[in-house]
């Protein structure tokens, strides 16, 4: 068949097809009267209400207002500030700077004193001694001499003292005990020991007596 028939009949089938299929599925035009509207016809739905950022959300963080300290420490507890005295009085000055260094790392101020006179003088001077630590064998006043003060002033007779002794020291041992010493530690003494009993005697909580 030539070219031009084969199109022609081509043609005449593809027509009769589609008006077939035209007659199959008939057009009705929309009566908005009579109809309901297609999906695309209708209103759209209103969207939900966003939530509105607050304030300093919506502020750049370098415009954001800053807690001031004072607010952010009023949500914590209120620490234990008080800070006790302590006098220490050893002729050795290696013994009253370990005593020093380990007290001073929880709520102590230390005063140290290498004879029985500068005891009793800063004793008198600083006016706020919580605890008296007195080796016995010191020059110009012994422990026992500045023990007798201590004990001897009505100002004194309640501080706390702890005498330091050496071995073989019994009989000044006997001797403090009736003058009034509160305890006693013998040399080479630990510093954890002596931190706990000078954290008991001077009143300070379990949790500022902690070890830092």
């Amino acid at each position: 068949m030539p070219a031009r028939s084969y199109r022609s009949c081509g043609a005449n089938a593809l027509g009769s097809r589609l008006s077939s299929d035209l007659r199959l599925t008939p057009v009705t035009p929309f009566d908005p009267s009579t109809d309901t509207p297609s999906e695309r016809h209708r209103a759209p739905l209103a969207a939900p209400p966003s939530s509105t950022p607050s304030d300093d959300a919506a502020r750049p963080a370098s415009d954001r207002a800053v807690p001031l300290a004072a607010e952010l420490a009023a949500d914590l507890p209120a620490p234990d500030t008080e800070v006790r005295h302590v006098l220490v009085a050893d002729d050795e000055p290696h013994i009253g700077r370990i005593i020093q260094m380990k007290l001073e790392q929880g709520p102590f101020r230390v005063t140290l004193a290498y004879d029985g006179r500068q005891a009793l003088e800063a004793l008198e001077r600083e006016g706020d001694i919580d605890l008296v630590l007195l080796d016995l064998m010191m020059p110009e006043l012994s422990g026992l001499d500045v023990l007798a003060h201590i004990r001897g002033d009505a100002r004194f007779k309640d501080l706390p003292c702890i005498i330091l002794t050496a071995a073989g020291q019994e009989q000044q041992y006997r001797q403090a005990m009736a003058l009034g010493a509160t305890d006693f530690m013998t040399k080479p003494f630990s510093p954890k020991k002596l931190y706990a009993r000078a954290a008991e005697l001077a009143g300070v909580s379990d949790d500022a007596a902690r070890e830092k």
